[in-house]
């Protein structure tokens, strides 16, 4: 009983094993070697486990293109955001097409290796208007993406070896393993939800008001690559295995680790982010406000409206949409705008920065803000923060 056909209605996998890996193994001492970065070392996982499928690897041009300009593969399947690997001058002039090229981590790891179809120039400038909606080498998505090579590499990818010493080993299941936790329990209809901050009472009332329509949670936060200012994933994780084990029913929750890096690409992130679950085997995605947003790059539900651009049967995940979400002292209840008829004066809400001061001085936030096994994580959290 399968949930949910996986993009492209096959599920990907590029990890090699038996005699291939053996083959390619003795082959790579003689192959030019690419340092991969640590967004590169997560999408490498994430095409080879599947996560990131149709995709075998990083893409060629006609890909990029389709892409980067209409928000569809090639192919004409949905896909919003480009999965490239980057090389500078230097380096492309050492490698030839149809050659094999060896992936490193910085640390000397043997990753996988590159099967070299294509090489070719792109516009950086070009590529952040159309995916970042921006040029402004603020968004942390702009500027990751101006401190690339000036070529992009194209072609497939065998994984050969995991990464070193992953976080969260015990969470860090592949999509096969999540279809298969899935089947074993019954569920049919699973909504995932993403995020890479700490979770407080809104997020834990939208999650809960999707349960309620659903089999099953999938609990996905984002462990990859991050803001320099953003919340550890270590402290994030820890949040989340308080709620799990008070407030979410275990019978009806997964809670499982997604190793993607953030891109900041607000809308179009969105829509990946539900094509990525849709692979992990979830059949509803929840879309919040300013989902995968930066300061104010984008427009409050522009991360909703997007989902309007594909044909739904194409997209085949079913995105849930939730409004700004709150505490109401006249309702005495959680709610949000569609829900709540009384003035915002009603309602518990706190900026980013006063709970960051509040948590610095050891205050707990009002309990209708967050609960406080949560808060007392990210005080500790704060504590070592300032005393390191």
């Amino acid at each position: 009983m399968e949930t949910i056909p996986a993009h492209g209605g096959r599920l990907v996998n590029r990890e090699t094993t038996g005699v291939e890996r053996e083959t390619l193994l003795e082959r790579v001492p003689s192959m030019p070697r690419i340092n991969l970065r640590s967004r590169e070392i997560s999408d490498l996982e994430m095409i080879a486990n599947g996560a990131f499928s149709p995709l075998e690897g990083f893409m060629c041009e006609d890909d990029y293109i389709a892409v980067r300009g209409n928000m569809h593969l090639a192919s004409g399947l949905p896909w919003t955001i480009p999965v490239t690997l980057s090389a500078s001058d230097d380096l492309a002039s050492r490698l030839p097409e149809g050659s094999d090229a060896a992936l490193y981590s910085i640390d000397d790891h043997l990753l996988g290796v590159l099967h070299l179809r294509q090489k070719f120039r792109y516009d950086q400038q070009r590529e952040a208007e159309r995916v970042y909606l921006t040029t402004d080498p603020s968004h942390p998505g702009v500027r990751a993406l101006y401190d690339q090579g000036e070529w992009l590499l194209g072609g497939p990818v065998s994984l050969l070896n995991r990464p070193r010493n992953p976080a969260f080993p015990n969470y860090r299941l592949d999509p096969k393993q999540t279809r298969e936790a899935f089947k074993k329990k019954g569920w049919r209809r699973v909504v995932a939800f993403q995020t890479r901050n700490p979770i407080h009472r809104a997020h834990e009332y939208i999650i809960k008001c999707a349960l309620e329509t659903v089999d099953g949670l999938l609990l996905h936060p984002l462990v990859g690559e991050t803001k320099s200012d953003d919340i550890s994933a270590d402290v994030r994780m820890q949040c989340y295995e308080v709620m799990l084990e008070h407030y979410f029913p275990r019978t009806r929750t997964l809670l499982a680790v997604n190793p993607a890096a953030m891109r900041y690409a607000g809308p179009r992130e969105a829509v990946f982010h539900a094509i990525i679950r849709k692979n992990y085997g979830c059949t509803h995605f929840i879309v919040g406000r300013d989902h995968a947003g930066v300061g104010s790059f984008y427009g409050t539900y522009d991360a909703h409206y997007i989902f309007n651009e594909f044909d739904p049967e194409a997209l085949a995940v079913t995105p849930m949409f939730f409004d700004h979400s709150f505490y109401c002292r006249r309702c005495d209840a959680m709610a949000s705008n569609k829900t709540c008829p009384h003035d915002s004066a009603e309602h518990v809400t706190l900026s980013g920065t006063r709970v960051r001061e509040m948590l610095a001085k050891a205050e707990m936030p009002p309990r209708e803000f967050s609960r406080p096994e949560v808060a007392a994580i990210l005080i500790e959290a704060m504590k070592k923060s300032e005393s390191a």
